[in-house]
């Protein structure tokens, strides 16, 4: 298959185009190259006759999202309806990425594809208006929602951690905040194996089991041999822009019931991270 690939110079970007590049034609499309909320774009991507287009592209700064709104949606709404608009053009099917955030956390059990949406923040609400206008727009797509998405080199929940183990000498840390870390090369992986079936519709892939940013941060340290103490806070301790799910774990249930894809645990997973030098 012809796969493009938007926001391809992204952690799950990256780790995409190495696992599909063995077996399909990636066109690699940077954030830079190729602006999603750029209409003129909808040709360009169009005129590439791509198979499928993965749309990782997208405004993934949850506090900056509240911090502006407009921008949020229009990189995370109107840029998936431009990239849908595209796949409607040369009949190609989209694989949106979501987020876990369309949730409002209050389910006590991890939240299924079914499970109605309700988000509570603008990073969520735009990424909903997302999933709309591929839903509506399209016959063949994939929608994914995942959650608490790191990699080596992404500068993300990991990386920060590690950071202030080296300039702290103690850290504080979220128990409240529930959710299911997922390593973007087995998303990457699970990405691949989902193509493959042309099953459309929305589904929830994760590594399997959920924590808190508490434990996670815990786990982080001790596989990486850096003792520190680390003082649980509330998310009402916790001053930041936006308010996340407080649970915001994710159950890959329609993949693994219906297609027998799965996700490793997320311990394994972060094994797997440290394990890559």
């Amino acid at each position: 298959m012809k796969i493009a690939i938007t926001g391809s110079d992204g952690q799950l970007g990256r780790a995409l185009g190495e696992t599909l590049a063995a077996q399909h034609q990636v066109i690699a499309l940077s954030r830079r190259e190729f602006d999603i909320t750029d209409r003129a774009n909808i040709a360009r991507l169009a005129d590439m006759q791509p198979h499928v287009v993965i749309q990782c592209a997208a405004m993934t700064d949850v506090d900056g999202a509240t911090r502006d709104p407009v921008t949020a949606f229009r990189v995370n709404a109107f840029g998936a309806q431009n990239v849908a608009l595209a796949c409607q053009r040369c009949d190609a099917a989209l694989v949106y990425l979501s987020t876990n955030e369309v949730f409002d956390g209050n389910k006590a059990a991890p939240y299924l594809e079914h499970d109605a949406p309700q988000p509570i923040n603008v990073y969520g609400k735009s990424k909903l208006a997302g999933e709309w206008y591929v839903q509506h727009l399209l016959e063949k797509f994939y929608i994914v929602r995942t959650a608490w998405l790191y990699a080596r080199g992404g500068g993300k929940f990991p990386d920060k951690i590690l950071d202030l183990a080296r300039r702290l000498p103690a850290l504080s840390v979220v128990r409240d905040e529930i959710g299911s870390p997922t390593y973007a090369p087995d998303l990457a992986h699970a990405l691949a194996q989902l193509l493959e079936t042309e099953q459309y519709g929305v589904y929830h892939l994760v590594n399997a089991g959920s924590c808190s940013r508490y434990e996670w941060a815990i786990e982080i340290l001790r596989r990486a041999n850096v003792p520190r103490p680390v003082k649980p806070l509330t998310l009402a301790e916790y001053s930041r822009a936006s308010t996340p799910p407080k649970n915001g774990a994710l159950e890959n249930f329609a993949a693994a019931t219906v297609l027998n894809i799965t996700l490793r645990p997320w311990q394994d997973a972060l094994d797997a991270f440290f394990d890559q030098v």
